[in-house]
């Protein structure tokens, strides 16, 4: 039987996580379910090398809100992110992390702020160190700091993937490798409201990060500059008025 309408999409990508899934399952209805809204969790798995394939389906089984899918190749975190975008249901979605470094404690905080912007990001400046070492707190400052100065944006936690927005935030968008970075600019570009929240920032429970200098910075470079573009050219309308 599956789960009724939902409210809510977690929208989560997943690759060799095997060690985190089942404890961001419990994680996950532990702070979501005292809300009282239908919510779905939405999983895709990267083609994973490891056995997160085989716990999202024992997962899923035993829980109507699990859905998950596994991709045929490896296409990286924008693709996971996208495909769980199309697939999931919910009026408001969620993007978040497999590794439990964001906590799903965070997200009444999120549909507070979702009462007066379109889109809320998560940031974890004031907390970064709590949860990573210097090089990766280093490399997102500097990721960060170059993709405001070239996207002329003011997100402070640009490589924070912890978002929630309106489903209408994603009609016109059209996907591209690199795109989750950019996401806050893209609504933006549409017409919809950004705003930030502060959100903690956990060690991670297992395994290893599968990002590092190279992928917060140099790897998104062509990605920056394909947005940047898109700021100066890309227009919006709306008809005022038809007939027939």
């Amino acid at each position: 039987m599956s789960s009724p309408q939902p409210i809510l999409s977690l929208v989560i990508p997943c690759y060799n996580e095997e060690g985190n899934l089942r404890e961001l399952h419990k994680a996950i209805h532990a702070s979501v379910d005292p809300l009282g809204v239908e919510y779905e969790i939405v999983i895709t798995d990267d083609c994973s090398k490891d056995s997160s394939w085989t716990i999202l389906k024992e997962l899923a089984a035993a829980d109507p809100r699990m859905r998950v899918q596994k991709l045929n190749r490896n296409s990286g975190e924008s693709a996971a992110s996208w495909a769980g975008m199309k697939a999931s249901r919910g009026q408001f979605i969620f993007t978040l992390d497999a590794d439990l470094q964001n906590d799903p404690k965070d997200l009444p905080k999120f549909l507070v702020a979702l009462k007066t912007h379109d889109c809320v990001c998560g940031t974890r400046v004031k907390v970064r160190g709590e949860g990573d070492h210097f090089i990766r707190v280093a490399s997102s400052r500097i990721a960060n700091w170059v993709r405001n100065k070239l996207s002329g944006e003011q997100i402070s936690d640009a490589g924070c993937t912890y978002r929630a927005f309106k489903r209408e935030c994603i009609e016109n968008l059209k996907f591209f490798k690199g795109m989750h970075r950019f996401l806050p600019t893209l609504f933006k570009i549409e017409g919809h409201t950004v705003t930030e929240i502060e959100v903690g920032n956990n060690p991670r429970f297992a395994g290893q990060s599968n990002y590092g200098v190279w992928n917060r910075l140099f790897a998104s470079f062509y990605d920056l500059l394909a947005v940047r573009w898109m700021k100066k050219r890309m227009f919006r309308f709306h008809v005022a008025e038809k007939v027939n």
